[in-house]
Protein backbone atom coordinates (compact mmCIF):
# COMPACT_ATOMS: atom_id res chain seq x y z
CA UNK A 1 0.00 0.00 0.00
CA UNK A 2 1.36 3.50 -1.15
CA UNK A 3 1.64 5.83 1.43
CA UNK A 4 0.03 9.53 1.80
CA UNK A 5 3.37 11.06 0.40
CA UNK A 6 3.60 8.60 -2.21
CA UNK A 7 0.18 9.53 -3.34
CA UNK A 8 0.49 12.97 -3.40
CA UNK A 9 4.03 12.87 -5.33
CA UNK A 10 2.60 10.90 -8.01
CA UNK A 11 -0.21 13.12 -8.28
CA UNK A 12 1.89 15.98 -8.44
CA UNK A 13 3.67 14.95 -11.03
CA UNK A 14 0.57 13.53 -13.16
CA UNK A 15 -1.05 17.00 -12.51
CA UNK A 16 2.34 18.54 -14.00
CA UNK A 17 2.36 16.50 -17.24
CA UNK A 18 -1.57 16.98 -17.46
CA UNK A 19 -0.56 21.08 -17.13
CA UNK A 20 2.46 20.26 -19.76
CA UNK A 21 -0.03 18.57 -22.12
CA UNK A 22 -2.76 21.74 -22.10
CA UNK A 23 -0.12 24.44 -22.50
CA UNK A 24 0.99 22.26 -25.47
CA UNK A 25 -2.60 22.07 -27.24
CA UNK A 26 -3.01 25.56 -26.87
CA UNK A 27 0.21 26.38 -27.89
CA UNK A 28 -0.33 24.41 -31.06
CA UNK A 29 -4.60 24.72 -31.51
CA UNK A 30 -4.47 26.68 -34.74
CA UNK A 31 -2.50 24.20 -36.46
CA UNK A 32 -3.27 20.97 -34.26
CA UNK A 33 -5.71 18.72 -36.70
CA UNK A 34 -8.38 16.83 -35.64
CA UNK A 35 -7.47 13.82 -33.36
CA UNK A 36 -9.15 10.40 -33.43
CA UNK A 37 -8.87 9.10 -29.84
CA UNK A 38 -11.10 5.90 -28.96
CA UNK A 39 -12.97 5.93 -32.20
CA UNK A 40 -14.15 9.45 -31.63
CA UNK A 41 -12.94 12.86 -32.99
CA UNK A 42 -11.74 15.43 -31.05
CA UNK A 43 -11.27 19.03 -32.19
CA UNK A 44 -8.44 20.90 -30.10
CA UNK A 45 -11.08 22.53 -28.42
CA UNK A 46 -12.69 19.51 -27.48
CA UNK A 47 -9.32 18.00 -26.54
CA UNK A 48 -8.49 21.15 -24.01
CA UNK A 49 -11.94 20.42 -22.37
CA UNK A 50 -11.46 16.59 -21.55
CA UNK A 51 -7.93 17.31 -20.60
CA UNK A 52 -8.92 20.82 -18.33
CA UNK A 53 -11.69 18.71 -16.30
CA UNK A 54 -9.27 15.96 -15.31
CA UNK A 55 -6.94 18.78 -13.74
CA UNK A 56 -9.68 20.54 -12.14
CA UNK A 57 -10.71 17.16 -10.67
CA UNK A 58 -7.17 16.43 -9.33
CA UNK A 59 -6.86 19.61 -7.60
CA UNK A 60 -10.17 19.45 -6.27
CA UNK A 61 -8.42 16.02 -4.73
CA UNK A 62 -5.84 17.30 -3.40
CA UNK A 63 -7.58 20.08 -1.83
CA UNK A 64 -9.93 17.83 0.08
CA UNK A 65 -7.09 15.53 1.01
CA UNK A 66 -5.49 18.21 2.71
CA UNK A 67 -8.58 19.18 4.25
CA UNK A 68 -9.46 15.97 5.58
CA UNK A 69 -5.55 15.30 6.85
CA UNK A 70 -6.16 18.82 8.35
CA UNK A 71 -9.27 17.58 10.18
CA UNK A 72 -8.29 14.34 11.08
CA UNK A 73 -5.23 15.95 12.85
CA UNK A 74 -7.55 18.12 14.84
CA UNK A 75 -10.30 15.72 15.97
CA UNK A 76 -7.16 14.06 17.48
CA UNK A 77 -5.62 16.48 18.85
CA UNK A 78 -8.70 17.30 20.53
CA UNK A 79 -9.46 13.72 21.54
CA UNK A 80 -5.92 13.81 23.13
CA UNK A 81 -6.25 16.67 25.29
CA UNK A 82 -9.87 16.09 26.42
CA UNK A 83 -9.00 12.30 27.15
CA UNK A 84 -8.53 12.79 31.16
CA UNK A 85 -11.29 15.12 31.52
CA UNK A 86 -13.91 12.55 29.90
CA UNK A 87 -12.62 9.86 31.86
CA UNK A 88 -13.04 11.92 35.26
CA UNK A 89 -16.70 12.61 33.78
CA UNK A 90 -17.57 9.78 33.47
CA UNK A 91 -16.60 8.27 37.39
CA UNK A 92 -18.25 11.38 38.68
CA UNK A 93 -21.18 10.56 37.09
CA UNK A 94 -21.14 6.67 38.40
CA UNK A 95 -20.90 8.00 41.79
CA UNK A 96 -23.55 10.62 41.94
CA UNK A 97 -25.82 7.73 39.82
CA UNK A 98 -24.53 5.20 41.76
CA UNK A 99 -28.04 3.85 42.68
CA UNK A 100 -29.76 4.89 40.00
CA UNK A 101 -29.72 2.86 37.19
CA UNK A 102 -32.08 4.86 34.89
CA UNK A 103 -30.37 7.95 35.61
CA UNK A 104 -26.54 6.36 34.79
CA UNK A 105 -28.41 5.11 31.45
CA UNK A 106 -29.80 8.56 30.42
CA UNK A 107 -25.45 9.21 30.44
CA UNK A 108 -25.44 6.25 28.39
CA UNK A 109 -23.19 4.62 31.03
CA UNK A 110 -24.01 1.33 33.12
CA UNK A 111 -23.75 0.97 36.62
CA UNK A 112 -21.17 -1.44 38.15
CA UNK A 113 -22.17 -4.36 39.52
CA UNK A 114 -22.01 -5.57 43.32
CA UNK A 115 -19.68 -8.72 43.72
CA UNK A 116 -21.32 -11.48 44.96
CA UNK A 117 -19.50 -13.89 47.04
CA UNK A 118 -20.59 -17.62 47.55
CA UNK A 119 -20.78 -18.65 51.04
CA UNK A 120 -18.25 -21.51 49.93
CA UNK A 121 -15.82 -18.86 48.32
CA UNK A 122 -15.99 -16.86 51.83
CA UNK A 123 -15.31 -20.36 53.41
CA UNK A 124 -12.15 -21.47 51.09
CA UNK A 125 -10.69 -17.52 51.30
CA UNK A 126 -11.08 -17.56 55.48
CA UNK A 127 -9.10 -20.80 55.73
CA UNK A 128 -6.61 -19.64 53.37
CA UNK A 129 -6.02 -16.69 55.48
CA UNK A 130 -5.93 -18.83 58.65
CA UNK A 131 -3.49 -21.22 56.79
CA UNK A 132 -1.50 -17.96 55.95
CA UNK A 133 -1.24 -16.29 59.79
CA UNK A 134 -0.46 -19.88 60.67
CA UNK A 135 2.74 -19.98 58.61
CA UNK A 136 3.71 -16.89 58.92
CA UNK A 137 2.68 -17.00 62.98
CA UNK A 138 1.18 -14.39 62.77
CA UNK A 139 -0.55 -13.44 66.38
CA UNK A 140 -2.90 -11.19 67.37
CA UNK A 141 -2.86 -8.57 70.52
CA UNK A 142 -3.83 -10.78 72.98
CA UNK A 143 -1.80 -13.54 71.93
CA UNK A 144 1.39 -11.41 71.55
CA UNK A 145 0.70 -9.83 75.23
CA UNK A 146 1.16 -13.09 76.84
CA UNK A 147 4.39 -13.32 75.15
CA UNK A 148 7.27 -12.23 77.63
CA UNK A 149 11.11 -12.08 77.18
CA UNK A 150 13.44 -13.20 79.31
CA UNK A 151 16.44 -10.78 79.77
CA UNK A 152 19.86 -12.82 78.61
CA UNK A 153 22.20 -13.54 80.95
CA UNK A 154 25.69 -11.65 80.72
CA UNK A 155 28.68 -14.17 79.22
CA UNK A 156 31.68 -14.12 82.45
CA UNK A 157 34.02 -11.83 81.48
CA UNK A 158 37.60 -13.51 79.46
CA UNK A 159 40.49 -11.66 80.62
CA UNK A 160 42.40 -10.67 77.77
CA UNK A 161 45.08 -12.60 76.80
CA UNK A 162 48.79 -11.24 76.22
CA UNK A 163 49.69 -11.31 72.88
CA UNK A 164 53.55 -10.66 71.79
CA UNK A 165 54.52 -7.56 71.12
CA UNK A 166 55.60 -7.89 67.43
CA UNK A 167 57.51 -4.39 66.05
CA UNK A 168 57.34 -3.31 63.02
CA UNK A 169 60.53 -3.19 60.59
CA UNK A 170 62.02 0.53 61.30
CA UNK A 171 59.95 1.39 64.16
CA UNK A 172 62.19 2.60 67.13
CA UNK A 173 62.17 0.32 69.83
CA UNK A 174 60.56 1.06 73.46
CA UNK A 175 63.99 0.04 74.83
CA UNK A 176 67.08 -1.56 75.62
CA UNK A 177 66.15 -5.56 74.68
CA UNK A 178 65.47 -7.51 77.58
CA UNK A 179 68.97 -9.97 78.59
CA UNK A 180 68.11 -13.69 77.80
CA UNK A 181 66.72 -15.80 80.45
CA UNK A 182 70.02 -17.63 82.09
CA UNK A 183 69.07 -21.41 81.60
CA UNK A 184 70.63 -24.26 84.16
CA UNK A 185 73.70 -26.13 83.00
CA UNK A 186 73.49 -29.46 82.83
CA UNK A 187 74.51 -31.87 85.77
CA UNK A 188 77.82 -33.72 84.90
CA UNK A 189 77.63 -37.23 84.30
CA UNK A 190 78.84 -39.12 87.12
CA UNK A 191 82.17 -41.28 86.81
CA UNK A 192 82.49 -44.85 86.03
CA UNK A 193 82.84 -47.34 89.25
CA UNK A 194 86.56 -48.75 88.94
CA UNK A 195 86.59 -52.44 89.24
CA UNK A 196 87.98 -54.25 92.23
CA UNK A 197 91.94 -55.62 92.15
CA UNK A 198 91.58 -59.38 93.11
CA UNK A 199 94.05 -60.04 96.01
CA UNK A 200 97.54 -61.46 95.25
CA UNK A 201 97.45 -65.56 95.70
CA UNK A 202 99.70 -66.47 98.51
CA UNK A 203 103.08 -68.20 97.60
CA UNK A 204 103.45 -71.72 97.53
CA UNK A 205 105.13 -72.75 100.84
CA UNK A 206 109.01 -74.04 100.32
CA UNK A 207 110.05 -77.13 101.26
CA UNK A 208 112.35 -77.84 104.32
CA UNK A 209 115.82 -78.47 102.93
CA UNK A 210 117.23 -82.16 104.23
CA UNK A 211 120.04 -82.22 106.10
Amino acid sequence: MSSPNTIVNTRSKQQASLQKMIDGVKKHEQTLPVLTVGGTSYKPADILAVLQARLDAANAALSTRATWQSAVKADHDERAKTKGFVSGLRQALLVAYAGSIDTLADFGLVGRKPRVISPEKKLAAAEKAKATRAARHTMGKKQKAKIKGEPAQPAPATPPSASPVVASPGAPSAGPPAAPTPTAAPAPAPMPTPAPTPAPAPAPASAPKQS
